[in-house]
């Protein structure tokens, strides 16, 4: 029944999930209840890696197929339980943000069909007030007919210039054609985690020509990995760990190990959907634990 309403109780909060055998992955028929069925089962790994940033949704209320849109005020009718930060200094208004506290919030996001979730690198303290960056992230983008194979290629020399910085890297995959690595570091200003990424995207892009490009004319990136070390600005969001794509099928942007990395052959060996991924976290755990364990303070010559 079009409109049709079930009523959940999640952490103690009563939530009406709207429409739930509406297709919203055309190509394989995944469900907005499977899409809901699929943040509840990860939650556990993926709230700590949304927890206090700032939620820029992507929402395809009409499934994949159709239009989707940016959403970074929270919506009209936004319960007054979930946790919500302005931020005056956004926007022409200022924007109030949503932020991912708990379950009950997941869940009301995926019944929004807010399949992409993305966050800076920065968090945002109890009171709202932004802290320094805690992440640095480059962002590896495949020209084609490039693909995350060559991603792969770069993320290995990356993280050999990250570690003799004494540094530790965490590959990911975007989801979609890309990969991302992610440094957990000691806070610092985004200006000296953005210019510490430019920096070693322009080593990389110097050292190897033919295969990476740091610039971001797109006329320079076919056949080339462009490592995009902009989205460490305050401004800029990555999609977040174990998010699900807005694409033909429900794949997962997935963490990955070093192993699978060195090893892939094709890219279909690190595409990963929404099953996979669950069966994945079953048997690894969340591989992306607790980065701030290996936060490591920036070169001493990073400015920025």
């Amino acid at each position: 029944m079009a409109g049709a309403k079930t009523a959940v109780e999640i952490e103690g909060r009563t939530l009406q999930l709207t429409n739930l055998d509406k297709v919203l992955y055309p190509e394989t028929g995944f469900t907005k209840g499977e899409v809901i069925d699929y943040y509840l089962q990860v939650a556990e790994v993926l709230l700590p890696h949304v927890a206090d940033r700032l939620l820029t949704r992507k929402r395809w209320p009409d499934g994949t197929g159709s239009s989707s849109f940016f959403e970074k005020n929270v919506p009209r009718g936004t319960p007054d339980w979930v946790r919500t930060v302005f931020v005056a200094e956004h926007g022409d208004d200022g924007v109030r943000y949503a932020v991912a506290d708990g379950l009950a919030t997941l869940v009301w996001l995926a019944n929004l069909a807010a399949l992409e979730l993305h966050v800076p690198q920065w968090k945002v303290g109890p009171r709202g007030g932004a802290l320094d960056a805690d992440l640095v992230v480059f962002d590896l983008d495949p020209g084609p007919p490039a693909d995350i194979v060559d991603c792969c290629d770069v993320a290995s020399a990356l993280r050999q210039l990250v570690e003799a910085d004494g540094l530790t890297a965490f590959p990911k995959t975007s989801g979609n054609k890309g990969a991302q690595l992610y440094v957990p570091v000691q806070p610092a200003s985004w200006q000296r985690t953005s210019a510490y990424a430019k920096k070693l995207a322009e080593q990389l892009a110097q050292a190897v020509p033919d295969h990476v490009v740091s610039s971001m004319e797109k006329k320079q990136r076919t056949g080339k990995v462009f490592i995009d070390w902009s989205q460490n600005n305050a401004a800029k969001t990555t999609i977040a760990p174990y998010s699900l794509r807005g694409v033909a099928r429900p794949t997962v942007s997935t963490p990955v190990t070093w192993e699978e990395v060195s090893s892939v052959e094709h890219a279909s060996d690190l595409s990963f959907l929404a099953g996979e991924v669950i069966t994945r976290i079953e048997r690894h755990g969340d591989l992306l634990a607790d980065l701030d364990a290996f936060a490591r303070p920036l070169p001493r010559d990073t400015t920025g």
